[in-house]
């Protein structure tokens, strides 16, 4: 197996044109390079060259759900999609709110291959909301968790939450709150408004997101601890995180493709694919979020990843589990909503897919510049691609996507991983190869540090 790949004429999120050679796990030059002896050569004319996409809201349901998820087939469904790491949210089974059950995660991630897979531990025990999970464990523990989160929940009672926000401190950690007010939102099956009136289904109000975030905003402030805000969804919460910033107050947010791109009037199909939590808001509000991403207000894109086994989603509405699969079509939907509206250019979407994201979760060695002696960690998209969004898109275990069907642009061609490639001419690279071609690169990487030998 080579080790060296020579990525020919791609474009680079600043617009420029360049060569990029990897050997190994290193990019170890950028710029015009004649052919290289031995090398893998990919004629990248016409495509763009990203850092490896970073996803810091991923379900991968493992352990405990292995029926929707594991951590190898969400992998393989993040490389699908160009992403070189995912932050895997707690609510497993085991919770993940124990040094053991992060560690297990990130081991897991390791032996799949495809991304790294970093942990985020539960904020409280068993995501309860009743007493604070085992966080400087967790920070201490090898899987270096600095992200905490009882997503799916609210870390409704403020005491908590602020003793949860002393905490991380220490060590530099984050909160990041799924902001529902639980009574505000019992029953709730969709946004309220006009629409659920007419439909009759109970409305989740925007005022339950709203609160929560200005409510936590303020906690952040007062002890001067980091707050992040998973898939904020109101024009509302938009304002209400502007104003915290202009504050000075440590906050961050993100935003889900899904809300950035659908709305409300689909529920009125009653398919439960467009069931989710927080649920699909106003057109009003989606053209708010996506002017929030381009200013900066919103900091990143996040999938919320959340895959379902079929009869989880084919029932009734009101029985249907909330959730769609996102990492396989989030950059496509993101390329439609921001870069094809002249919102973005793909320096933007570098910024926001995954130097952001990387920065939040203080992860190092990802998210950086394509530049000579930097991790090779990046994807190469084809921008004028454009096709019908099908099954055979999902590299995953669930197809609870709400894109079946609908033309999405931009095609993730190539997708590497610690200098392989994961994905080669748009496909998935099997188990089998992917365990091979990690083991050959460790093993070259090692005995090149114990030689002293440097790549190049």
């Amino acid at each position: 197996m080579t080790r060296r790949t020579l990525i020919s004429g791609a474009t680079l999120p600043s617009g420029e044109r360049a060569d990029l050679l990897l050997d190994g796990g290193v990019i170890v030059e950028v710029g015009s390079i004649a052919d290289v002896s031995g090398a893998e050569r990919i004629d990248a004319n016409g495509l763009i060259a990203l850092p490896g996409l970073v996803d810091l809201h991923t379900h991968l349901r493992e352990p405990g759900y292995e029926q929707s998820e594991t951590v190898l087939t969400g992998t393989q469904a993040a490389a699908a999609g160009g992403y070189t790491v995912v932050f895997a949210m707690a609510n497993t089974s085991p919770v993940a709110d124990n040094a053991g059950v992060v560690e297990q995660e990130a081991s897991l991630g390791r032996d799949a291959g495809y991304a790294t897979v970093q942990p985020i531990g539960a904020v409280t025990v068993g995501l309860k909301g009743e007493q604070l999970a085992e966080l400087g464990a967790m920070a201490r523990s090898r899987a270096n968790v600095r992200v905490f989160s009882d997503d799916g929940f609210c870390v409704a009672d403020p005491l908590l939450m602020r003793r949860a926000l002393e905490y991380v401190k220490a060590f530099d950690g984050v909160i990041a709150q799924h902001a529902q007010e639980p009574r505000l939102t019992q029953g709730a099956q969709m946004n309220e408004g006009a629409l659920s009136g007419e439909l009759g289904l109970a409305g989740w109000p925007a005022v339950a997101e709203e609160s929560i975030i200005a409510r936590d905003v303020l906690l952040a402030e007062h002890v001067g601890s980091r707050l992040h805000v998973c898939h904020l969804s109101t024009a509302g919460s938009i304002e209400v995180v502007r104003w915290a910033k202009a504050r000075g107050i440590q906050v961050t947010a993100e935003v889900t493709p899904h809300h950035l791109l659908l709305t409300e009037e689909l529920v009125a199909t009653y398919d439960a694919r467009y069931k989710v939590n927080p649920p699909l808001r106003r057109a009003e509000d989606v053209e708010a979020l996506r002017d929030a991403l381009a200013d900066g207000t919103i900091d990143i894109v996040a999938t919320d990843h959340a895959p379902h086994p079929v009869e989880a989603k084919e029932c009734e509405w009101d029985q249907a589990a909330n959730g769609m699969v996102g990492l396989e079509s989030a950059l496509a939907v993101v390329q439609q909503t921001m870069v094809d509206t002249g919102r973005f250019d793909w320096a933007d979407v570098a910024r926001v897919m995954s130097a952001t994201p990387a920065r939040i979760g203080r992860l190092a060695g990802h998210g950086t510049p394509l530049a000579a002696g930097q991790p090779a960690e990046l994807t190469l998209l084809d921008p004028t691609a454009s096709a019908e969004f099908g099954l055979e898109r999902l590299a995953g275990k669930s197809v609870n996507s709400p894109y079946l069907g609908r033309t999405l642009p931009g095609q993730v061609l190539w997708t590497f991983h610690q200098g392989y490639a994961t994905v080669a001419d748009g496909q998935v690279r099997g188990a089998a190869e992917i365990a091979a071609l990690a083991a050959s690169f460790a093993a070259e990487a090692s005995a090149a540090s114990r030689t002293g030998v440097s790549n190049g």
